[in-house]
C-alpha cells in the first residue's frame, strides 16, 4: 500500500517559478530582465507591496537567476530559470545551503545580523552567488540595521542581498540608499480573474465567473488571498461553487442586496432599511461588512458620475453595473459626499460598539433621516425664492392706567444685620476704578466671579468700597453678596454692593459690540429671516466675514523660504 501524498494548498502549488509566471509586475520584469541582460546586477534589492503580491516569491526567482547553470551545467545569470538544475530545483525547495532565508519578525537583533556578518566572508560553497533573503526586515531593531549598514554598501562581490518588507517607511533611508528598490502592484481585477481561472481549469474544478469576481473583490489585489480563497471555495462548492456559495463562504453580503438597501436609505424608508439590515443579518451578514458594502458602493457611485467608464470592472455584474449607472445620475453629489461621511463615522461607531448590530442600525436610521434634507445650496435656493416676511404689527400695550408709587430698589449686603456699612474709603483708595477691582478678581483667580462680572453686572455708579450696578437677567440671585464677600475677604475691608438700574452696557458687551452689531445687522437680513421662520430656534453662532477668512488662509499659508536647505551642501 502506497502512502497518498501530502496535499499542497494552491497557494503554494501555483506559486510562480519564472519572471514569466509573475502577474501583474510587468514594470519590475522589464527592469531586472534589462539589468540581468546588461549585467548590471546590484548587491542589494528591496522588494515592497502589500501582502500576497510575491515579494518572496521575486526573492527567490531572483535567487534562481543569479544561481542558475541550465540544464547543461554551464549556463550564467539569466532571468529565465530552467528549474531543472540542481541550484534551482533547491532554491524553490528552500533547502540551497548558498541561500539563506532569515525572518526578520523572530530574528530582529545585533546578534542575529552578526552571523551574517561573520559568514559573508567564506565563499559559496556552490553556487555562484551567496544570497541573504531577509524577509519582514523592517522589524529588525535600529542597532541592528546600523551593523549592517557597512556589508550592506560594499559586500563581497560573491554576496548579494534581498530584502522583502510591507512597510517601506519603517527601513531606515541609510538602508533603503544602498538597495534597488522594487514596489510590487496590486493585482488588477482583470489579471486575478484570468490567474483563478486558469488554476481552477488546472485544479479540474468548475467555478462561475460571477463568484470569481467576488473572490477577487475580497482578495483587494493580493495573490495569495486570491488563490486561498479559490482553494476553500473549492472545497466549499465540491466541484461546482457559484456565487452564491462564495458570498455565504466569505460573509459577504448580497451586491444587489446592498443596492437594495442604498435605494431604501436615500428614499428615507426607514422601516424597509431596518428590515433588509436584519434580513442580511439573519443571512450571515456581518453589519461591519454591510456598512462598508454601502460605503463601497457610495465611493463607486461617486467615481461613476464623474467618470463612467470606471463602471467597466470586471468584478461587477452587468445588472449591478446598470443600477450603479442610474444611481449616479440620479443622486447629487453633494448627497453622496454626505452619505460617505456618514458611513465613515458609522463604521467607527460600529467598531467600538459592543454589539455591532445595534450601532449598525442606529446609523442606518440617522441615514434615512437625513436622506431628504435639502443640500446647502438648495437652501439657499429655496430661501432666495422665499419672499421675505412681512413686517409684524407692534403689539398693543395693556390698558388701564400705569402703575404708580415709588420704585423699590433692592439693597444687598455681605454684612448680616447691616443696614448702614461703615467703609474705610481711605484704606481702598488704591482701587480707584472699577477696572481696578476687576484686576483684583483677576489676580485672585477667581474665574467663576470674573465671568460673572463681565458678563452679568451693568455698572450704574461706583467709588472706592461702593459698587452699584444693574443685573442682567441671566444674573444669579446671590451675585450682589457673593461680590461683597469676596471682595472683603480680598482686601480686609467691607464693601457696600447695591443693587439700582439703569447700568450701563456689561463688560463683555462692550468688548463684543462689533461682533454683537454684526450679528443683529445679518438677523435683520431678509434671508436670515426666512431661515429662522424655517428653523424656528436657530441661532448666529459665528460670523466670518472675507476680511476674516483672508486673514486665516494668510496665517496658514508656509512662509516663504529664500535658500532651502541642502542635504548634500557641506558648507
Amino acid at each position: 500500500m502506497t502512502d497518498t501524498p501530502a496535499y499542497q494548498v494552491l497557494a503554494r502549488k501555483y506559486r510562480p517559478e519564472t519572471f514569466a509566471d509573475l502577474v501583474g509586475q510587468t514594470a519590475m520584469v522589464q527592469t531586472l530582465q534589462n539589468a540581468f541582460a546588461a549585467g548590471r546586477i546590484a548587491q542589494a534589492f528591496v522588494m515592497t507591496g502589500i501582502r500576497g503580491t510575491g515579494k518572496t516569491t521575486t526573492a527567490r526567482i531572483i535567487a534562481k537567476g543569479m544561481n542558475c547553470i541550465g540544464p547543461d551545467g554551464q549556463g550564467g545569470p539569466t532571468t529565465d530559470p530552467c528549474g531543472t538544475c540542481e541550484h534551482c530545483t533547491a532554491i524553490m525547495e528552500g533547502r540551497h545551503v548558498d541561500v539563506l532565508e532569515m525572518d526578520a519578525a523572530s530574528r530582529t537583533g545585533v546578534g542575529d545580523i552578526r552571523e551574517i556578518i561573520d559568514s559573508v566572508a567564506y565563499r559559496a560553497a556552490s553556487a555562484r552567488y551567496k544570497i541573504y533573503i531577509i524577509d519582514e526586515v523592517h522589524m529588525l531593531s535600529t542597532s541592528a540595521f546600523n551593523a549592517l549598514l557597512k556589508t550592506l554598501e560594499e559586500p563581497p562581490e560573491h554576496v548579494k542581498f534581498i530584502f522583502a518588507t510591507t512597510e517601506i517607511r519603517k527601513v531606515p533611508v541609510t538602508v533603503l540608499s544602498r538597495c534597488q528598490r522594487f514596489d510590487l502592484r496590486r493585482i488588477e481585477p482583470e489579471d486575478m480573474i484570468a490567474l483563478l481561472r486558469k488554476i481552477a481549469a488546472a485544479e479540474g474544478a468548475e467555478i462561475a465567473e460571477d463568484a470569481l469576481g467576488l473572490i477577487t473583490r475580497a482578495a483587494e489585489g493580493s495573490a495569495r488571498d486570491a488563490t486561498s480563497l479559490l482553494d476553500q471555495a473549492i472545497s466549499h462548492g465540491a466541484g461546482e461553487t457559484t456565487a452564491d456559495q462564495v458570498r455565504a463562504m466569505i460573509g459577504l453580503a448580497d451586491r444587489g442586496r446592498i443596492l437594495d438597501l442604498f435605494d431604501m436609505i436615500l428614499k428615507g424608508d426607514a422601516a424597509g432599511a431596518l428590515q433588509e439590515l436584519g434580513a442580511q443579518y439573519a443571512d450571515g451578514a456581518d453589519p461591519m461588512v454591510v456598512l462598508r458594502d454601502l460605503a463601497d458602493v457610495t465611493h463607486w457611485a461617486s467615481v461613476i458620475k464623474i467618470t463612467p467608464e470606471a463602471a467597466e470592472d470586471p468584478t461587477i455584474g452587468p445588472d449591478e453595473k446598470d443600477r450603479g449607472l442610474a444611481m449616479a445620475q440620479a443622486i447629487p453629489m453633494r448627497v453622496l459626499s454626505r452619505m460617505w461621511q456618514m458611513l465613515l463615522t458609522a463604521l467607527e461607531e460600529v467598531g467600538r460598539a459592543p454589539n455591532s448590530m445595534m450601532a449598525a442600525e442606529m446609523a442606518v436610521i440617522r441615514l434615512t433621516h437625513v436622506a431628504d434634507l435639502p443640500t446647502p445650496d438648495d437652501l439657499i435656493r429655496k430661501l432666495k425664492d422665499t419672499p421675505p416676511p412681512s413686517p409684524t404689527a407692534p403689539t398693543a400695550a395693556p390698558s388701564g392706567p400705569a402703575p404708580t408709587g415709588p420704585v423699590q430698589h433692592i439693597q444687598s449686603t455681605p454684612v448680616q444685620g447691616a443696614t448702614a456699612l461703615a467703609v474705610d474709603t481711605d484704606a481702598l483708595a488704591r482701587f480707584a476704578r472699577f477696572e481696578d477691582v476687576v484686576e483684583l478678581i483677576r489676580a485672585h483667580r477667581d474665574v467663576k466671579l470674573l465671568v460673572e462680572i463681565e458678563t452679568c453686572v451693568r455698572l450704574v455708579s461706583y467709588a472706592p468700597g461702593r459698587i452699584e450696578f444693574e443685573p442682567t437677567d441671566d444674573a444669579a440671585r446671590d451675585l450682589a453678596a457673593r461680590i461683597g464677600s469676596r471682595l472683603q475677604a480680598f482686601t480686609g475691608n467691607r464693601w457696600a454692593v447695591i443693587i439700582g438700574s439703569g447700568g450701563a452696557s456689561t463688560i463683555a458687551e462692550v468688548r463684543d459690540a462689533a461682533d454683537i452689531a454684526l450679528k443683529a445687522q445679518a438677523t435683520d437680513h431678509p434671508m436670515m429671516q426666512a431661515v429662522f421662520d424655517a428653523f424656528p430656534g436657530a441661532k448666529i453662532l459665528q460670523i466670518r466675514t472675507l476680511a476674516d477668512i483672508a486673514a486665516e488662509a494668510e496665517t496658514e499659508s508656509l512662509p516663504e523660504v529664500d535658500d532651502e536647505w541642502d542635504p548634500f551642501d557641506e558648507d
